[in-house]
């Protein structure tokens, strides 16, 4: 296949409310994962594996680290001079300027840069899912079905069909029903948010909509449901490899843990489909002879004195002696000073944990904080840039952020 024949979009704009301090300074695809890698370095890794040379990335909140992270593409050898890689925010058009309201209508407000490169095909991508997936045998299935559009699909428990967009198939894999987040579902075929169009098809689908006063301009709630309403050919590709949505504190914390405990169901190591990503350049990691390290993952940067298990820990993290790491995730910068005791925790960058700290799912006690009904599991979470005063003990379900009077919090970092 030619690949200048499709154009991949990225929508990568979201706030990610939903795991609250974390996105708190960035967008959600721009979240740290897996010790050494963005969430969106998977979309823009499987775009390079799957050879697609022209990828828009399609930001919004919090738009400055993901733009800088991105670049021109050069780690997912997309810096090309037949394509390339090209950030797309909103205020990149002629006329009015206007936030992006929905996915649809962040594609909308780029017709224009799709019809400069004139593709057939067009392939939508969620910037916040963890998977490894070749484009290039759904587009096989989408030319060999003759469809319009073409839904990655995968199963997913029953009692989670909630949380998604619901289809039924065919046969021979033809959409018949599509149901945005059903309270009953009559299927378990689950939308991946990754779609092929004829690009023909969409852009007049996308313009009818953007005519409709009562669209909230998704591709879920309002662009596909009506296609399949006007009889267009939408065909399910169906995806049996991991995928996770990364969206929740539980779900981004319940991935990471899957790469300690699973690491054959989303193989890191593979040679034939790498995961490329923008790392800054460190001294290689040191643990020391006081040091206990198992069932975990550290890149470079790293300084380990004290005790970690099962936990992931981004480059320049520090890890004192005698200081315990259980089930947590430290990212960029971050420093666990002597004594300290963190289980299941998440660190945001640069956050200091001061001696003797007591945190998470194993400390009892009462939430002094906002209650967040973004978490459970007795994860404990805390916003980058804090300094914990000695001592503090912090029980789990709690979503430490700066307030002045907090008598727990020493100071907060520039970061």
């Amino acid at each position: 296949m030619a690949r200048t024949e499709l154009v991949a979009l990225i929508l990568a704009g979201g706030q990610g409310s939903r795991l609250g301090v974390l996105t708190k300074y960035l967008a959600k695809p721009a979240v740290p994962f897996g010790s050494r890698y963005r969430i969106i370095d998977f979309p823009l890794s499987n775009c390079s594996n799957s050879g697609i040379e022209t990828v828009g990335v399609l930001t919004q909140y919090r738009p400055l680290a993901l733009n800088t992270y991105v670049g021109n593409g050069s780690p997912w050898d997309l810096d090309r001079n037949k394509g390339g890689t090209y950030i797309l925010p909103p205020y990149q058009k002629t006329g009015h300027s206007d936030w992006y309201k929905g996915t649809a209508n962040a594609i909308f407000q780029n017709i224009e840069f799709v019809d400069d490169w004139d593709p057939r095909y067009v392939l939508i991508l969620s910037g916040d899912h963890v998977y490894k997936m070749d484009y290039a045998r759904m587009l096989d299935t989408h030319i060999q079905k003759e469809a319009d559009a073409t839904l990655a699909v995968l199963e997913v428990p029953w009692h989670e069909t909630s949380r998604f967009g619901i289809m039924t198939t065919d046969k021979q894999g033809r959409i018949t029903a599509f149901e945005e987040k059903p309270e009953q579902a009559t299927s378990n075929l689950a939308s991946m948010g990754v779609y092929i169009f004829d690009w023909a098809v969409l852009r007049q689908a996308l313009i009818d909509d953007e005519q409709d006063a009562a669209s909230d301009h998704d591709f879920g709630k309002n662009v596909i449901p009506k296609m399949l309403r006007a009889g267009r050919r939408l065909q399910a590709h169906r995806f049996r490899g991991y995928w996770k949505e990364v969206g929740t504190i539980g779900s981004l914390w319940e991935a990471n843990m899957d790469l300690l405990d699973r690491p054959q169901d989303i193989n890191l190591r593979d040679r034939d489909w790498r995961i490329y990503s923008r790392n800054p350049v460190k001294p290689a990691h040191f643990v020391a002879a006081s040091a206990r390290v198992s069932n975990s993952a550290m890149t470079d940067g790293c300084r380990i004195y004290g005790t970690v298990e099962h936990s992931v820990l981004f480059n320049s993290v520090t890890v004192e002696a005698g200081a315990v790491v259980r089930d947590c995730i430290l990212m960029p910068g971050v420093t666990v000073a002597s004594g300290a005791v963190l289980n299941k925790c998440i660190v945001s960058f640069s956050t200091v944990i001061g001696s003797d700290v007591r945190a998470g799912a194993d400390v009892p006690g009462h939430n002094r904080y906002t209650d967040h009904h973004y978490l459970s599991d007795g994860i404990t979470v805390f916003e980058r840039g804090l300094k914990i005063r000695d001592g503090a003990v912090i029980p789990g379900n709690c979503m430490v952020t700066y307030t002045e009077a907090d008598d727990i919090i020493e100071t907060r970092f520039r970061v």
